[in-house]
């Protein structure tokens, strides 16, 4: 029997090495489903409860597998689903084939049932590359750009298929006028090195600067040992931006942590006082946490030519793959012998680390949110992945959690959408089932869509090779992120009715779902929980009652903006005179005297 079309799709997918599709069925894909089931589900069809969750698992898993993620859904409803994880894809850069159904093609035009224009509606988030195939000849054209553009422009593409073609016999396109061939799959990992002038530039910036600092974003990654070197040459301290967080190990004495409103005094204090910034693979978008205008010299790499000088006035701008430049740039520097810069940066590093210690082992009522990432960060192995989620526990993930050996991370970082946690781990799952998982979410994330994933973890999870996956809810019955914003940005109190959640215990919607779980109200139990759900031989979800009124204090915070923001809330907020204490405590951290060592 000849093949139909959806039957050369999945055939082309596995000539790219798709090994898993993640999607949710509907009779605009009906003939891509039954294919699946032909081809004895290779590649392996991974059922999400929702388009959406599908679409951030393809992001989650392009992340930290470095391959494309692949995502389908049906047209209509199904497509309209996919926008928010697609949109996650585009903001952060990462390659996403979304390969959507469409009504047939007879229908179309006729204000059909779940006919819906996927051309304009995908015309944005999907900007690198949009078709429609209406004739089998398109493919494999049309699927392989949509590889190939989605893999060199780290971007989103999307390949509509209309219903009633998916059940054609498939014909490859003629050697003839209007038919377009394609060449077999094959890798596009493509390496640029920046003009070497501009290199030698460069080095005269950085060689005449006194006080560097190094700014990295997840464009360095594979750079890690160069930007080491570097900074051992100049002297230099490195800030992270989030999506660059595990560039760097942690535990590295000039290392700053993240940086921004999320960020560590150290990076704050690094970039206030420097006169040589040099950027790495970063698009860091806040530019009053970078060095006043005028103050630093700049020179910035990124591979990306469109992403260049629109954060910082750059006096040099190197195009070219981060790890190939710094080869270049490395040997034409001149070892900085005044190493009294470093000496403060990493006294700054030392006091901070001790500061957090500090801070997280506060009292609360009843666990301090940042105890439960310190205390991780003493037991988490070294090969763990980590996903985090968008509200307040992203504050402790920015700031709490020490990175160190081969530990990678991820979040929403440009769109900071809600959701992506549970299913950017779902995703790592399938890129690495052999290492350990763990997704910190608020319970705001896990009531919007988290808790639903949780049905796909126990589903799948026995194909994974190691079973640990932590999902650890930060449980205060509160959308706490927004609640500080109204508080800090807005001088306005806690409004109960839309920041104030349903109670649940998540720990027994895991034992529901077959998963293990773990409920903890004592701090005391914190070290111990994360031991038992990092040696679990199943994935466990950590439920711990965290006290919403700890302060997500930015490093560049003064007691008058705290005190502005103690008489907004005194104005009317619940609970009032707790998170007035609280925040007081946990600022005066930072001015206890001494290092302990």
């Amino acid at each position: 029997m000849a093949d139909q079309v959806a039957d050369y799709v999945l055939r082309r997918l596995r000539d790219w090495g798709v090994q898993q599709v993640f999607g949710y069925p509907g009779d605009g894909i009906n003939g891509l489903i039954a294919a699946f089931g032909r081809a004895d589900n290779k590649p392996a069809f991974i059922q999400a409860r929702h388009e959406e969750m599908a679409a951030f698992q393809a992001v989650g898993y392009a992340k930290f597998s470095g391959e494309v993620g692949v995502c389908t859904a049906t047209s209509g409803p199904g497509a309209i689903h996919l926008l928010n994880g697609l949109y996650d894809a585009k903001l952060d850069h990462v390659p996403v084939v979304a390969i959507v159904g469409q009504t047939a093609r007879s229908a179309m035009g006729g204000s059909y049932q779940q006919e819906v224009d996927l051309q304009s509606l995908f015309k944005d988030v999907a900007s690198d590359y949009l078709v429609e195939v209406n004739v089998p000849d398109q493919l494999p054209n049309a699927l392989d750009r949509a590889f190939r553009i989605a893999t060199t422009r780290r971007a989103p593409t999307a390949l509509i298929i209309p219903s009633d073609l998916q059940e054609e016999r498939y014909q490859p396109p003629e050697h003839a006028f209007k038919q377009v061939p394609s060449s077999p799959p094959s890798a596009l990992h493509a390496t640029v090195t920046a003009d070497r002038a501009g290199i030698e530039r460069a080095a005269e910036i950085i060689d005449a600067g006194s006080r560097v600092a190094i700014l990295v974003g997840q464009g360095a990654r594979d750079a890690a040992e160069q930007v080491m070197k570097l900074a051992e040459i100049t002297g230099a301290g490195v800030a992270k931006a989030l999506l660059g967080k595990d560039v760097l190990s942690d535990d590295l004495p000039y290392v700053t942590g993240s940086i921004g409103l999320l960020g560590t005094r150290p990076s704050y204090e690094l970039m206030r006082d420097c006169d040589t910034l040099l950027i790495i693979g970063s698009n860091f978008p806040y530019s009053q946490f970078l060095p006043d205008f005028g103050q630093a010299r700049a020179v910035q790499i990124d591979i990306d030519g469109a992403m260049i000088g629109m954060r910082y006035p750059t006096e040099v701008n190197l195009v070219g793959d981060a790890k190939r430049t710094l080869t270049e740039l490395l040997p034409l520097l001149s070892r900085k012998s005044d190493r009294s810069w470093r000496t403060t940066i990493e006294s700054n590093v030392r006091r901070w680390w001790d500061t957090i210690e500090r801070q997280s082992l506060l009292d609360a009522k009843p666990v301090n949110p940042m105890r439960v990432v310190w205390e991780l960060s003493r037991y988490i192995p070294e090969d763990a992945i980590v996903t985090a989620d968008s509200g307040s526990s992203t504050n402790w993930y920015a700031r709490c959690l020490r990175f160190r050996g081969q530990m990678r991370g991820s979040l929403s970082g440009t769109l900071a959408t809600m959701g992506p946690g549970v299913p950017y781990a779902i995703g790592a799952k399938f890129a690495h089932p052999d290492r350990p998982v763990v997704a910190l979410v608020g319970d705001g994330a896990m009531q919007m869509n988290g808790a639903g994933e949780l049905l796909t973890i126990s589903r799948y999870h026995e194909q994974w090779r190691d079973p640990r996956l932590v999902v650890c809810v930060f449980h205060n019955n509160d959308l706490n992120q927004v609640t500080w914003e109204l508080r800090s940005m807005g001088g306005a109190p806690k409004f109960e009715e839309s920041q104030s959640l349903p109670e649940v215990s998540y720990a027994e919607l895991a034992r529901t779902y077959g998963l293990g779980a773990i409920a903890v109200d004592d701090p005391n139990d914190l070290a111990p929980a994360w031991e038992a759900a990092l040696s679990a031989e199943r994935p466990t979800v950590l439920d711990v009652r965290c006290d919403p009124e700890v302060p997500p204090i930015p490093p560049h915070a003064t007691w008058d903006q705290m005190k502005s923001t103690a008489e907004a809330v005194l104005r009317g907020d619940p609970d009032a005179w707790h998170l007035v204490a609280q925040g007081a405590k946990a600022k005066a951290q930072e001015f206890v005297p001494g290092h302990r060592g």
